[in-house]
């Protein structure tokens, strides 16, 4: 089943890039790009896969089992968009291609130096011969670097002035993990992008590994009553769990009530929140968004914008804003 589908999956690929993406390159005058540009068509093809396993799956269950009723459909509109533009161009993939040429150098410069780099597989001798667990393990390295650095975002002014964008759904639904600021987005992507390739992470794997977190994220954002038991969220984030980190005033904002900038930072597993001392257990759904959002005197009504142009020029204006505030 898994080989057949890989071989229809490699027979698009090829047909795809023979038929539209090649002459294309040829014509515009870009052939020294093609063999990046075959692996362009695997990741978005991808990209389609996610999208269409996300509305087979994801969408009939929000329609099923909703924590609540859409207030502004237009919003969760405007995060499809988002999650178009993400899956489908592939800004965490494209960074790591556009970086790998360049860290190649550098290494090759190290060796002929006689300096080694470091690659994890050389930790765990044989590991290589298990590629699922060499998968697994660099899927919970990346994610360690991934708790860290949103906490970042929630640590420091001008990088939660971005962040803020993506907690500002008040709607919040599968689309939402990737309604980011794009500048956000490229900043983390880079980030994750150089650790990726520190580890001796492949390009094939990369993809897969990129592929595999961003399915599991959309099922965190789902409007959707979901746990996986006491046990179950002490390990792997869950939509109630992660709902409580996008909880107004509470997840994120919680005034000085536990750690910096609230709880739950887990992207993929929760047990860093638990062993870092950020997790929070709750046991219902909250309402999603952020205190200032609120109409006065509980908030400020500050604007995040409807449509995405709006979004990414406000979220410029708010990096800089609380950037100036930081240093105060």
């Amino acid at each position: 089943m898994i080989d057949g589908l890989i071989n229809v999956f490699s027979v698009v690929q090829a047909w795809l890039f023979q038929a539209v993406v090649q002459p294309l390159m040829f014509h515009i005058g870009l052939s020294a790009y093609i063999e990046d540009a075959f692996d362009g068509v695997e990741w978005f093809l991808i990209g389609i896969c996610e999208l269409t396993v996300l509305f087979i799956i994801l969408r009939p269950l929000e329609a099923m089992i909703p924590v609540h009723a859409f207030t502004d459909r237009r919003a969760r509109w405007t995060d499809f968009l988002y999650t178009v533009i993400q899956r489908l161009g592939a800004f965490s993939i494209l960074i790591f291609f556009l970086i790998d040429p360049v860290v190649a150098e550098v290494t090759e410069w190290f060796h002929l130096e006689g300096v080694h780099p470091f690659n994890l597989e050389n930790l765990w001798p044989g590991v290589t011969d298990r590629p699922l667990i060499t998968f697994l393990v660099y899927l919970v390295v990346l994610d360690f670097c991934d708790y860290w650095y949103h906490r970042a975002q929630h640590g420091f002014g001008w990088l939660w002035g971005l962040h803020s964008l993506h907690h500002s759904q008040q709607n919040m639904n599968l689309w939402t993990d990737d309604r980011n600021h794009l500048l956000d987005e490229l900043i983390r992507d880079i980030f994750m992008a150089l650790i990726a390739i520190a580890i001796g992470v492949e390009p094939s794997q990369y993809v897969l590994l990129v592929a595999a977190s961003r399915m599991l994220q959309s099922l965190q954002h789902a409007n959707v009553r979901i746990h996986f038991g006491k046990i179950g969220d002490a390990l792997v984030v869950s939509p109630r769990f992660h709902r409580w980190h996008h909880a107004v005033g509470i997840g994120h904002e919680s005034k000085g009530k536990g750690s910096l900038g609230g709880h739950n930072y887990g992207v993929l597993f929760s047990f860093w929140d638990v062993l870092f001392r950020t997790a929070f257990f709750g046991q219902t759904f909250e309402h999603t968004g952020i205190r200032d959002q609120l109409p006065a005197p509980d908030g400020k009504a500050r604007n995040y914008g409807r449509g995405f142009w709006e979004q990414q020029w406000l979220g410029l204006k708010r990096m800089v804003e609380f950037a100036r505030k930081s240093r105060r």
